[in-house]
């Protein structure tokens, strides 16, 4: 709870996920991926409940040894490849109801912290906002980025007042890190998005915005894993 607010948690971890077959329990140094998210959601301040929305038996035997709530199983409509990211969280919301603010916490972020968890919330809080999401500095400004159009020339996504050929002349741009996202819970239902005008964002280092979708991102994080632990040791 914070300043007399109820918050809910969701973690969605569906068992179909087609890249990376049984992504959300395969290891991940030396826990499954979901468990990085129960473990820092868990050490939260503000989070009253925390629910792991899951449609697979195994993922829910996972989630609870690693003290994730499994309340009940999504429906497997709800759980299909073309599944939209905030049906969990509707329905987590039409199943546990009662609380002031909701955050989703997607598992293929495994190194956030509760640090940026509360400190999501407490800017959303403080500011009185709707909601707010984490982003993170986008590596290449969208000034460089193209289309390719008829016999593949290339348009601009964006036409800058001048061309733009240093990174550090560029201004800086945020992305979407997809760590974690907060709303007030009657916004998010009457608007049934986390992203629009109304948002604010809280910036999260690119150390800890790492998204795993590929098999690639295992082995990059398994490599940023490696590394913090060595240097702890140093």
């Amino acid at each position: 709870m914070i300043r007399g607010k109820k918050v809910l948690a969701v973690i969605p971890a569906r068992g179909g996920s087609k890249g990376v077959p049984r992504k959300n329990i395969k290891p991940l140094g030396s826990k499954p991926l979901v468990a990085w998210t129960i473990d820092e959601a868990k050490k939260s301040a503000y989070i009253d409940r925390l629910i792991v929305s899951t449609d697979d038996e195994e993922i829910a035997e996972v989630a609870m040894k690693y003290g994730g709530e499994v309340p009940y199983m999504r429906p497997t409509e709800l759980a299909q490849d073309n599944t939209s990211g905030l049906a969990p969280v509707l329905h987590a919301l039409k199943m546990i109801p009662g609380y002031d603010y909701v955050v989703l916490l997607q598992p293929t972020s495994p190194l956030r912290t509760v640090g940026d968890i509360d400190g999501s919330i407490e800017k959303c809080i403080d500011l009185v906002a709707n909601a707010c999401v984490t982003v993170t500095l986008s590596d290449k400004p969208p000034y460089w980025m193209y289309q390719l159009h008829a016999e593949d020339r290339l348009k601009p996504v964006i036409e800058p007042d001048q061309q733009i050929m240093r990174r550090q002349d560029a201004p800086d741009v945020y992305v979407l890190n997809g760590a974690v996202y907060v709303a007030q819970t009657d916004w998010f239902l009457q608007q049934q998005t986390f992203l629009n005008e109304e948002t604010i964002g809280y910036v999260m280092p690119k150390n800890r915005s790492h998204d795993i979708d590929t098999h690639l991102d295992f082995l990059l994080v398994e490599e940023v894993l490696k590394q913090e632990k060595f240097s702890e040791m140093q």
